[in-house]
């Protein structure tokens, strides 16, 4: 599965292409497919996001997975404060990443 992510301009969080916009949860995010790089373009126009790319995930059961740790890294917030993550509360939260 090949999904977009990228930064939004005005809060610099990571965000995730949702199919009709953008989320900063990865498990928002759709299948980008053939038409990923006419999107990245569409978006980057907008000049709404930056640093936008396609990569590679995996649906599982909890959810979209982006393949490489950076990206995993990136779909969580930081590693060292779990508090400051996406999912303060998930005691597992960090166990995904790795």
């Amino acid at each position: 599965m090949k999904i977009i992510t990228g930064s939004d301009l005005r809060t610099g969080d990571v965000i995730w292409w949702t199919g009709e916009g953008w989320s900063r949860h990865v498990n928002d995010a759709v299948e980008a497919g053939e038409h990923a790089e006419a999107i990245i373009a569409r978006e980057n126009a907008k000049q709404i996001v930056t640093d936008t790319q396609v990569i590679e995930a995996t649906l599982t059961d909890e959810g979209v997975r982006p393949a490489h740790i950076k990206d995993r890294i990136r779909a969580l917030g930081p590693t060292v404060r779990l508090d400051l993550s996406l999912k303060p509360a998930d005691p597992n939260a960090g166990t995904w990443v790795i």
